[in-house]
């Protein structure tokens, strides 16, 4: 297993995730190239990067001049600008079809590329069933917020080659991150665990058990879980945990049917950190 992270990397998808993913790689070392669909979203996503660098720095979690980094940062709408990457990490909503499709473009446009999927949830295996080239892909679920987050699942595919896992493994040691390596599944295993946790809470609340700040307490103070399940949902995005929670209970079991708080908030565009208010506002 190598530590060595690619010189060059691509981020397709520039949003709070896709951000996140340029940043951990940027501050390693690596040059990177963020793909949007829009010149406009592109220079979004340029910012979105730039802002979580300075917040870092501020924190004082980052050294060094900010344009050491920013030096190394380009964003494009044209999928082209991947040609020369050796690994391109697509970042966008979790909707099969769109993945795909955006998949499919990147190993057109960057054919020697290893291509990596952030899915929370979604079949690796069904996504490879889409590409030419399906022995140079697998699942790389990072986690929000990326640059603060110790963990990355890699997820296997059937056809995934076996050499490639462990030099991603490699490359998550060399972000300053811990890897589990996991077999394509739904839900992997940390949506399956961290969204079934999550909905019991949900129904907790729901039944007028506890209030939301007490049923999170009961889980930071009573298990040591740094935020509770009812937080933790708002940082995801409760539209994430309704796909996710809708995906699981097709795929696996009735039991993971979202709980109708849930789809209420999200009806309601209460989606959490991003909007303002969920179960909490922010």
């Amino acid at each position: 297993m190598t530590s060595t992270l690619p010189s060059e990397v691509g981020v397709y998808g520039g949003g709070r995730m896709g951000a996140g993913i340029a940043h951990s790689f940027l501050v390693s070392g690596s040059s990177v190239t963020v793909i949007e669909a829009t010149a406009d979203a592109a220079e979004q996503a340029r910012q979105r990067v730039l802002d979580s660098l300075t917040t870092a720095r501020e924190r004082g979690k980052l050294g060094g001049d900010l344009g050491s980094y920013t030096a190394r940062l380009r964003v494009s709408d044209d999928a082209g600008a991947l040609a020369t990457a050796e690994l391109v990490v697509e970042a966008v909503p979790e909707d099969v079809d769109l993945k795909a499709q955006v998949l499919t473009g990147i190993e057109a446009a960057a054919p020697e590329a290893v291509l990596a999927t952030n899915t929370s949830s979604l079949s690796v295996d069904g996504l490879a069933g889409r590409l030419a080239r399906p022995d140079r892909f697998l699942g790389l679920h990072f986690f929000n917020p990326v640059p603060a987050s110790a963990l990355v699942e890699i997820v296997v595919g059937a056809t995934t080659d076996a050499g490639l896992v462990g030099r991603a493994q490699g490359w998550v040691e060399a972000l300053g991150k811990t890897a589990i390596t996991v077999t394509d599944s739904p839900g992997f295993a940390s949506s399956r665990l961290g969204v079934a946790i999550a909905l019991e809470a949900m129904r907790m609340l729901e039944e007028g058990v506890a209030s939301a700040a007490d049923i999170d307490t009961a889980m930071t103070l009573g298990y040591r879980h740094p935020v509770g399940p009812l937080r933790t949902s708002d940082i995801v995005g409760l539209d994430v945990r309704l796909a996710i929670a809708e995906h699981l209970a097709r795929e696996v079991s009735p039991r993971f049917e979202p709980p109708q708080i849930l789809r209420d908030l999200v009806a309601a565009d209460k989606l959490g950190r991003k909007t303002g208010e969920g179960f909490y506002r922010w």
